[in-house]
């Protein structure tokens, strides 16, 4: 059974038009899902469709030797034809294959593809594409989309609403198994915690390796000692020449690991926020992952969140991740800090928000500099008591 995700609104959206699309995220992330459902709806449309898998050895074989062999693999038709292709980061060169298809055949076929990490995007998908395709990047699922695949459409219907005990319990024990396991498509489909973890060691071991052997990574260990290393620094400045001298490695080479790491969407580093005030920091970011469960994965800790040392750091990577589900946009979230350690958690255009487990660990009067410097932003606390409050109107 296939279940929906809110980017295929966004996708369809622009589905008329003659540009390419391309689909990008981590692995194991439903991209192949999307793909198929893409084609489902554009054939009850009475559209021509094809699908390609470029796992399969002869198709890869075939395009790698011209792009026009795509016309081997698909009958001729008098309309325009949707092509979908999988795992297209496995052609040699997937730019001059797309480029070439877009500007010499768009009449003739429309290219709906999904490639499995970014910084295959990055290196390959040059410059020569721009007005040639849309790009979307598929993230793990959020907590609406968590409980679709749940089957919970009842509680969907109640956001805004008051809700009884009953469904508020039944609502707090989907977001604590959110927040522990995360939001990988198999993970959450999964019945048992013990099932969750063995996917999750999947996906945080195989997969993973998967990553390190295409972007050509020959120290495979130490590639998943420095994951592990910033799961543990989640919320605090990435400075690449410390974590460097910590794995007595060369600093050129912890930065690539960092760049995989980056594009493969296991962590994201978000920049500083800054309006050139001379003490404001303008370079170092901050460590967040994009999925809660391979962050407890690689610290090895499923506790609940009240049982954990790490509440503050937790908090803020909840915050992140819902942050994230609603801009759609990395580069929109931001942080503040000064060179005297001030700092705000998370700025997102005019609005700035300091995340706390709870309201007992507010201190209002370290911010006062803030909002006294930029009385425009407004400026609030979120706590993890508040979160599904404030992120989803339920009461």
């Amino acid at each position: 059974m296939l279940f929906s995700r809110d980017i295929l609104c966004e996708i369809k959206r622009v589905m008329p038009r003659e540009e390419y699309i391309i689909i990008t995220g981590a692995r194991q992330t439903g991209k192949t899902s999307i793909l198929i459902m893409l084609k489902d709806f554009l054939e009850r449309k009475g559209q021509n469709c094809h699908y390609l898998n470029l796992e399969n050895t002869d198709y890869l074989k075939l395009l790698n030797r011209h792009p026009f062999n795509i016309f081997e693999l698909i009958p001729e038709a008098k309309t325009r034809q949707n092509i979908f292709i999988d795992e297209i980061q496995y052609l040699d060169n997937p730019t001059n294959f797309l480029k070439l298809l877009y500007d010499e055949k768009r009449d003739k076929i429309k290219i709906i593809a999904s490639g499995s990490s970014s910084f295959y995007i990055d290196k390959k998908f040059e410059d020569s594409l721009v007005g040639r395709k849309f790009l979307f990047e598929i993230y793990t699922l959020n907590f609406d989309e968590f409980l679709v695949f749940k089957e919970q459409g009842n509680l969907l219907d109640n956001k805004g609403k008051k809700l009884t005990v009953s469904l508020k319990d039944k609502l707090k024990i989907f977001w604590q198994e959110y927040i522990t396991y995360g939001g990988y498509p198999k993970v959450v489909l999964a019945e048992t915690n013990e099932m969750r973890r063995m996917l999750l060691e999947d996906i945080g071991t195989s997969y993973v390796k998967k990553d390190i052997v295409d972007a050509g990574i020959k120290n495979g260990e130490k590639y998943f000692t420095l994951l592990k290393m910033l799961a543990g620094q989640v919320g605090g400045l990435l400075n690449s020449q410390e974590l460097s001298n910590t794995l007595k490695m060369a600093h050129k080479t912890v930065d690539e690991y960092l760049y995989v790491i980056s594009k493969s969407y296991h962590a994201a580093f978000i920049r500083p926020w800054s309006t050139n005030l001379r003490k404001e920091l303008t370079k170092m970011p901050k460590i967040y992952f994009y999925d809660l469960g391979l962050r407890n994965f690689l610290l090895g800790n499923y506790d609940k969140i009240d049982a954990r040392l790490d509440k503050g750091k937790y908090s803020e990577n909840i915050a992140f991740r819902e942050f994230l589900s609603r801009t759609k946009n990395i580069d929109e979230i931001k942080f503040w800090r000064t060179q005297d350690k001030k700092e705000i958690d998370f700025i997102i255009h005019d609005n700035a928000f300091e995340i706390k487990y709870n309201r007992q660990d507010i201190k209002g009067s370290k911010y006062n500099f803030f909002k006294k410097m930029y009385p425009d932003i407004k400026f609030s606390y979120l706590t993890y008591e508040n979160m599904l409050k404030e992120f989803y109107k339920w009461r």
